[in-house]
């Protein structure tokens, strides 16, 4: 299968509310980046009453976008994806000013414990200080006045991660974890390679017909995404595999060779994810490890 048609053409429009599909708008943030790309996109839903998905950074030009894009209409509740600082720091003010409640799978937690001597990579990136007043389930459903919202918990990205379905559209606000312009990074400890696969799976049962994502532009087809993602994730897999059998028992030494194309200052980035897929091989059997895994133990065929 070919790999993933990434679509890197967006138009920011930052401080408007740009109209996607009818009773949904979108807004973004100006905090672009080599993880953000253009910038965070929020999402109003609804008409009159509305919901907002991933309020974003504590940004002040956003707020008052997002104040501007809301005037004259009821703010009913407020929907965040994951508790990244680029998604969910602004919603204790949205609410403050609103008087929504606040929606998310729960507070930030790793997908799995810290080891002794790790240190979270990704811990200044973590807003833990946000913990939703409605804690949803997964295909749990939000009602407003013309909508209706239910969650489809999407780990992988992170461990509370959730997307969240448009009932009656077939349309899904796939947050972090499925973009149309680049892969979403899975670092552990916040992030799981083995959730993931199987979040995407769900994905890719569901037969959306569009995605409104965290970052960039929607995606048009997702069952051809979808699958062509997962054949490149598992390509990136049996990579990691391929150069632990060549001898490369180190994560640095994997890197130089499968992201040879890519920017040296993603690298770091990229040793996350070759981790996150190292440890998924660990746990199924298919390499070994000098200790429990690290960005510097040493791995050897199984």
């Amino acid at each position: 299968m070919d790999s993933p048609a990434f679509d890197l053409a967006f138009e920011p429009a930052y401080g408007q509310a740009v109209p996607v599909v009818s009773g949904v708008e979108r807004v973004t943030v100006n905090n672009p980046g080599p993880f953000t790309f253009f910038g965070t996109n929020s999402y109003i839903v609804g008409s009159s009453s509305v919901a907002v998905i991933d309020p974003g950074p504590e940004d002040e030009a956003h707020f008052q976008a997002l104040m501007a894009a809301l005037a004259g209409r009821a703010v009913t509740h407020i929907l965040v994806s994951h508790t990244h600082r680029d998604h969910s720091p602004l919603a204790k003010r949205l609410q403050a000013a609103t008087g929504a409640v606040t929606v998310g799978q729960g507070p930030h937690r790793p997908a799995r414990p810290l080891r002794e001597g790790e240190i979270n990579p990704f811990a200044e990136s973590s807003d833990l200080s946000f913990v939703p007043d409605i804690t949803l389930g997964d295909g749990q459903t939000l009602l407003g006045d013309g909508w209706a919202l239910s969650a489809v918990l999407t780990p992988g990205h992170t461990a509370n991660h959730a997307a969240f379905a448009l009932e009656g559209r077939n349309i899904l606000f796939s947050g972090d974890h499925v973009m149309a312009w680049s892969t979403s990074i899975v670092a552990p400890p916040d992030g799981s390679m083995a959730d993931y696969m199987e979040s995407l799976d769900r994905l890719i049962e569901r037969q959306d017909r569009l995605l409104l994502p965290g970052h960039g532009g929607p995606v048009t087809e997702p069952s051809t995404f979808l699958r062509a993602l997962k054949a490149h994730r598992l390509r990136r897999e049996q990579a990691v595999l391929a150069r632990v059998q060549a001898g490369d028992g180190r994560i640095a030494e994997m890197v130089k060779v499968i992201y040879r194309d890519t920017d040296p200052k993603l690298h770091g980035a990229a040793a996350l994810s070759v981790l996150a897929h190292i440890e998924d091989l660990l746990e199924r059997g298919e390499i070994a490890a000098d200790g429990p895994p690290s960005l510097a133990a040493l791995y050897r065929p199984a």
